[in-house]
């Protein structure tokens, strides 16, 4: 059973305008930066395409080169919070999200408009990579994972529902309007921001470039690393689905574009109700047990998908369900025991983290845009590889001195 340290549940540092809740919404927000950023305005791509007059590749660039640097950007601001202060790092980070998402609606030509989406993923990553690190700025021990698992069950929300409300935005308005409310977005975050008190305890020291180079002091630490390559895996399997799933509802199985999205939001539920599940788990099992059981499921729901997954719409998307409900439920407790790995760095811990997730999505994408004719099989076949190769490591990783704890814990 779970016995957890008997720590103080209270946070670090109190917030006097934001309170308890108001800090979870934020973090909420703070989390949700880049599918805000994405998701919103994916409706309106074919409208650009066609008021630019350009190529659908050059519009593809505002989405694709965000994700780039939105990843990069998380590398540089997570050491900068550790050194200045997550707040300071938040008021610079989302000022600059909030004007170039306003500069985004005013372009004149399409490589405006892709130089401004790169100022806007500079900027947003620094939510990104602050976020995990004030959880466990603030949190301790049981509290910091049923936060955790709140978070990351709250903001995967966005994505379900924010292609909607961007499709039902261009019926009321253009595709620069929806960037104008991308900045409006930013400037309501900056409030937040300027309300939000410091958390940090304890500042780093050193020039700039060794703050950034406490990136490679984390990265040294095996413990951390290890877990880091394991758990980011399931980036690849979930990032592969989601950039496929309209050609395999829409093209293989024939289905609308209207019922293509309610597959999508069942999907989606899967990825809401895990981190759920995994707090009322963690009650009587072990993390060990749990995520254990996450890669099992995740290797049989890929075996269903091979097997049946070609024979209709809806079986395909009940053997997916629990392959995604699995990965979701791991989630909280591996970014805990990433985070449980580094008693200083959080901010580097939390930007490896984020930045590592999106690199092995972009390598599902590239991996499923390989072979669009067996779409199904490639999902299927993922999801039992890399379940079989991260239960492996973790099994094997969790045997070494270095992590063998993790058992008991």
């Amino acid at each position: 059973m779970n016995n957890p340290k008997n720590a103080s549940n209270d946070s670090t540092s109190k917030q006097k305008y934001l309170g308890d809740r108001g800090l979870l919404v934020f973090l909420v927000f703070l989390s949700a930066f880049a599918p805000l950023s994405t998701d919103l305005y994916l409706p309106a791509l074919p409208t650009m395409t066609t008021y630019f007059n350009v190529p659908g590749y050059l519009t593809n660039l505002t989405l694709i080169l965000f994700f780039i640097f939105f990843s990069v950007g998380m590398l540089i601001w997570g050491p900068l919070s550790d050194k200045f202060g997550r707040r300071p790092v938040l008021l610079v980070g989302v000022t600059g999200y909030a004007i170039a998402g306003l500069l985004c609606a005013v372009s004149g030509n399409i490589y405006q408009l892709i130089f401004f989406r790169v100022l806007q993923a500079i900027g947003g990553s620094s939510a990104s990579a602050v976020a995990t690190a004030i959880v466990k700025d603030v949190y301790l021990e049981r509290k910091r994972e049923k936060t955790l698992a709140i978070v990351q069950s709250m903001v995967i929300i966005v994505p379900a529902v924010a292609p909607v409300i961007g499709a039902l935005l261009l019926t009321l308005t253009s595709w620069r309007g929806i960037f104008i409310i991308q900045g409006l977005l930013g400037i309501i975050i900056l409030l937040g921001s300027i309300a939000f008190q410091e958390t940090i305890e304890k500042r780093g020291s050193g020039s700039i470039l060794r703050t950034l180079g406490r990136l490679g002091v984390v990265l040294k630490n095996p413990a951390f690393t290890s877990l880091l390559f394991i758990f980011s895996l399931s980036s690849i399997s979930g990032l592969a689905f989601i950039s496929s799933s309209s050609y395999i509802y829409q093209n293989d199985f024939g289905v609308s574009s209207q019922i293509y999205s309610y597959f999508f939001a069942f999907n989606a539920l899967a990825m809401m109700l895990g981190p759920l599940i995994y707090i009322k788990l963690s009650n009587h099992f072990k993390r060990f047990s749990i995520i254990n059981l996450c890669f099992g499921i995740t290797i049989l729901s890929g075996l269903a998908i091979l097997l049946f997954g070609q024979s209709n719409p809806f079986i395909f998307a009940l053997a997916l369900f629990p392959a995604t409900l699995a990965s979701s439920c791991a989630r909280p407790p591996s970014a805990y025991l990433m985070l449980d790995q580094q008693t200083e760095d959080a901010g580097s811990a939390s930007s490896l983290m984020g930045s590592f997730a999106t690199i092995m999505g972009s390598l599902g994408m590239i991996i499923i845009s390989f072979n669009m004719d067996n779409l199904i099989l490639i999902i299927g076949s993922l999801n039992i590889i890399l379940g079989l190769l991260s239960g492996g490591l973790w099994l094997v990783v969790t045997k070494t001195p270095l992590l063998s704890k993790i058992r008991e814990a």
